[in-house]
């Protein structure tokens, strides 16, 4: 598989998010501007009240993302601020879905999350 199979529209499910976080978002995946065989896009979430709270305020509502696909391991950077990475995923490419399903782990990194921030485990389904 490569990456330009994920090029498009993803749905993301989180399961127990971190508070303030939604549990759904949505990714744009495409081709990295500056090395074809990677990854950039962002995830869109709505922050609703939470927005600027506190526990999230490390995170917006779009952040950008690049990676790689590995094999079949999906293996993303998160960037709120464009700076640093404040969100890293990797997951793993559902069998039998043909590159349609990845599921796997999203890991706070950024400033206000705590030291010992929990794996979130993340689902994502390609959109028609």
């Amino acid at each position: 598989m490569k990456a330009a199979q994920l090029y498009g529209l993803w749905a993301v499910r989180f399961a127990n998010p971190p508070a303030g976080l939604p549990a759904r978002a949505t990714m744009l995946l495409e081709q990295h501007a500056e090395f074809a065989e990677s990854l950039a896009g962002v995830v869109s979430r709505d922050l609703g009240p939470a927005g600027g709270s506190k526990a999230i305020a490390a995170h917006a509502a779009k952040a950008a993302l690049a990676g790689d696909l590995e094999g079949g391991m999906l293996l993303l950077d998160e960037s709120s601020d464009n700076v640093s990475i404040t969100g890293t995923w990797n997951g793993e490419m559902v069998e039998g879905s043909c590159g349609k399903a990845f599921k796997g782990s999203w890991k706070d990194t950024s400033s206000s999350a705590p030291d010992n921030a929990p794996d979130i485990p993340f689902t994502l389904t390609r959109l028609p």
